[in-house]
């Protein structure tokens, strides 16, 4: 079983991290993932930084070009995942834009992420009907589960479709700004989220965008699954750097 799946059948909420591979600096990459799953973190998202990130906010766009700045690429990357099995169990997904992986290939990306130890991908720009159509298969062979976003304006019929093609769980994106640009859920929020809890799907959601602290963790996560964290780490890194990771941890969890 895929480790992510393990994951979302644990008795808890999950605390899911985002941060931006080769940020602050290039060889920070392994240290921070073993650093936030000593400290309790549950499924971590490597950021494969892009030079034209969509759906990212200031924060995370600053740190995907100091990374690539760093001499961040995606060859670079797979050479530092290299080993990261021999000490990390938690789920590694990989968090990208389709320009670069289709300018590594597509298959080969997926065999290395195999090869290396990787779960799953999220790749916000390959849209679901291109992903079925065209790359299932390739995901599939190489065991790897592809996590698709839903935003309050997805319609119930494409929520049911991206339900019926996933094996993991559903981005259910928490409004349709850009990363790091909110601070708590409001009514329309919170009616959001339980309205795609009625919908029961078949996979769980974890929310992401405007979680930064506990009280935004519980609320997001009293109709979900989890809640993912991208732009309030990186602030918290480019502040006080990689070597304690636990006291950001303890502003989210107990």
């Amino acid at each position: 079983m895929n480790r992510i799946n393990k994951k979302l059948l644990e008795n808890k909420k999950l605390l899911s991290i985002y941060f931006t591979a080769g940020y602050p600096s290039l060889d920070n990459t392994v240290s921070i993932i073993e650093g936030l799953e000593k400290n309790g973190v549950d499924i971590l998202e490597i950021g494969l930084p892009f030079s034209d990130p969509l759906a990212d906010g200031p924060t995370i766009q600053a740190s995907s070009t100091q990374a690539l700045n760093n001499g961040m690429t995606t060859k670079v990357l797979f050479t530092q995942l290299k080993d990261i099995r021999k000490t990390v169990s938690i789920p590694l997904i990989i968090m990208g834009y389709f320009n670069p992986i289709l300018q590594y290939g597509v298959e080969a990306f997926c065999k290395k992420c195999q090869e290396v130890g990787i779960d799953g991908l999220i790749i916000p720009d390959l849209p679901v009907d291109v992903y079925h159509d065209e790359y299932q298969e390739i995901f599939e062979k190489h065991k790897l589960i592809n996590i698709f976003l839903i935003t309050p304006q997805t319609s119930e019929k494409r929520i049911r479709y991206i339900d019926s093609i996933s094996n993991g769980f559903i981005y259910m994106v928490s409004s349709s700004s850009v990363t790091g640009s909110q601070s708590g859920f409001g009514e329309a929020q919170t009616q959001y989220f339980k309205r795609i809890a009625n919908l029961k799907l078949k996979n769980p959601q974890i929310v992401g965008f405007g979680i930064s602290d506990k009280t935004t963790f519980n609320q997001a996560t009293q109709f979900a699954k989890g809640a993912i964290i991208g732009s309030a780490f990186i602030k918290y890194v480019s502040e006080f750097g990689v070597n304690n990771l636990k006291r950001f941890i303890n502003t989210i969890k107990d």
